[in-house]
């Protein structure tokens, strides 16, 4: 009887297992389920649950590339089609002052403007901005949820902001590659074509060129960006554990920021 208890004693010591620590279990419950290729077609369809992996392991690198990518490749292909030179122009005359210049000081200036170092930082540009965008934004997004009262990293901030941008930004470079090589150049227009060839806001009803204030101001209120915006709210709330009205306000905020800067930029150029 004895070697029986005995027996039973040592099986059942051997079958159970010391429970992990508390710092083991919080760990599996961070660590991500996603990995960063599925966060990047989950975005589109789920994204509280991609923004709830990026809330355990923030991760933006790729998605941050691709935006680069996509647009920096838009950015080429829109030069090459229409031309450096009639970009400059085009810039250039939309100044009321530039225009009653004598047409040899314009040419001159578009001479100064197409110096092969001016022309590779026309290609080479929106990395660099985009980078900066990146940076800003995340800053703006940690700094608002931290503010309001949740918990956020800035490594969280640039996750909110690349991912909540991500979709919106493929699908409109999509829309603006087919509908650059399907267009002829004549039928471009250069000056309401610095936000994309696709116009999915109020401005399209009105005239960029005699107008350049309002359409930077009516350009916000694109439906690409009111996504962003969702998306933006639901990261927030989700990745800095904030509510939905703080969330709402913080992604507001740097709206409004972003549209003060575009009438500004519209007043001096």
């Amino acid at each position: 009887m004895n070697e029986e208890n005995q027996n039973l004693i040592e099986q059942s010591e051997s079958e159970w297992q010391t429970p992990p620590f508390a710092e083991e279990i919080i760990n599996m419950e961070e660590s991500p389920q996603m990995s960063e290729v599925a966060t990047l077609g989950n975005i589109f369809f789920e994204p509280g649950k991609t923004f709830e992996d990026l809330r355990r392991k923030p991760r933006f690198l790729l998605a941050g590339l691709i935006i680069i990518v996509v647009v920096t490749l838009f950015n080429f292909a829109f030069i090459q089609k229409v031309g450096y030179e009639k970009i400059i122009r085009e810039q250039l005359e939309s100044s009321s002052r530039i225009q009653q210049m004598p047409e040899a000081n314009k040419q001159k200036m578009i001479e100064q403007r197409s110096h092969p170092i001016l022309k590779a930082i026309g290609y080479i540009a929106p990395p660099v901005v985009l980078i900066i965008i990146f940076l800003l934004g995340g800053l703006l997004y940690w700094l608002g949820a931290n503010a309001m009262g949740g918990s956020a990293s800035f490594a969280q901030g640039i996750s909110i902001w690349i991912y909540s941008s991500f979709p919106a930004v493929v699908i409109s470079m999509l829309a603006n590659f087919l509908i650059l090589f399907l267009k002829s150049v004549d039928d471009i227009e250069i000056s309401a074509s610095q936000n994309g060839l696709v116009q999915a806001n109020p401005s399209f009803f009105i005239d960029a060129k005699s107008s350049p204030v309002l359409a930077a101001f009516l350009t916000t209120f694109d439906l690409f960006n009111i996504w962003g915006w969702i998306l933006a709210a639901i990261g927030l709330r989700i990745v800095g554990k904030i509510s939905s009205g703080a969330a709402w306000a913080i992604v507001l905020i740097v709206a409004l920021i972003g549209v003060a800067l575009r009438v500004v930029l519209a007043l001096l150029f």
